[in-house]
């Protein structure tokens, strides 16, 4: 009798190995069940990525950092002969992916579970590549990018909305005026993995040439971010942030308080008719495989 084999785990580059370990624990179990509001939060910035990506109705895409997939299907909308393939370090947020495409019955997409970084692509094997808010996290951007570019056809496109720096960012700064609680807090490095990983673009071009892609074009998207209906809606949302959770973390419980009251009365400020909306900035990267 053939005992079958369990399944093997997603190949994981060992600079990527935190960042797994975060994405298949409390912070993708926490994605997963918030993914409408985190997709929400950066909506505004979705018509830019799919009008550059100009995907064909016959086009295969890869989507870099899919997470609950709302870039997957949108893609997969957009190529309704063609096919869509989702790639996720995380298992709960693909595991919402794969719902949520059934059950917009899309059966053109697939999901896997792989760090984009060292994952076995089969060559050429698509047109376009996309990744929203999904490729900054590499631990060596060269070797992942050019891990993407090997996918794409010669000539294949690539499109990647990634943060520009926390200066241009109003709702990070925001987040992090009130809840330094008057600790002076380090400005994030522009060109280390985390959410700013890509927000030089100086480093982006470098990165995008030195993996194989020419025709290299960084624009800039201004736009809001959305954290709720209301005043009271976006606490509920941002007060349970990994991001908030950290920056409280070590505080006494007074200070803490203050800190959640000053927060408050911050998103209050920007109620609007349209919710709460914070300005923010996003690079649009574009690219050809040469």
């Amino acid at each position: 009798m053939t005992v079958p084999m369990p399944p093997q785990p997603p190949l994981v580059d060992a600079r990527n190995a935190e960042m797994a370990g975060a994405w298949n624990g409390a912070e993708g179990e926490d994605w997963a069940a918030r993914a409408d509001r985190f997709d929400a939060a950066s909506a505004a910035f979705d018509p830019a990525l799919l009008g550059a990506a100009g995907i064909g109705a016959a086009d295969r895409v890869l989507d870099v950092g899919c997470g609950a997939g709302v870039s997957t299907r949108a893609a997969a909308r957009a190529a309704p002969d063609g096919h869509v393939t989702g790639i996720d370090v995380s298992g709960p947020l693909l595991a919402e992916a794969r719902r949520r495409s059934a059950a917009a019955g899309l059966a053109n997409t697939t999901f896997v579970q792989g760090d984009a970084q060292v994952h076995p692509f089969e060559p050429a094997a698509f047109d376009v590549a996309v990744s929203r808010f999904g490729a900054m996290f590499f631990g060596d951007p060269v070797v992942a990018f050019g891990n993407v570019a090997r996918a794409l056809r010669p000539g294949g496109r690539l499109a990647v909305l990634s943060w520009q720096p926390l200066a241009r960012n109003e709702w990070l700064l925001v987040l992090r005026r009130t809840l330094a609680a008057g600790r002076p807090l380090p400005d994030p490095p522009d060109d280390a993995p985390g959410p700013f990983g890509l927000a030089d673009p100086d480093h982006v071009r470098r990165v995008l040439a030195a993996a194989g892609f020419g025709s290299v074009s960084v624009a800039d998207v201004p736009g809001v971010v959305r954290l709720g209906a209301d005043a009271e809606d976006a606490f509920d949302f941002v007060s349970g942030l990994g991001m908030t959770r950290g920056l409280l973390g070590g505080l006494d419980d007074d200070v803490r308080r203050a800190a959640l009251d000053e927060l408050r009365a911050a998103l209050t400020e920007h109620a609007t008719p349209d919710g709460v909306l914070l300005g923010a900035a996003a690079w649009l990267t574009t690219a050809h495989r040469e």
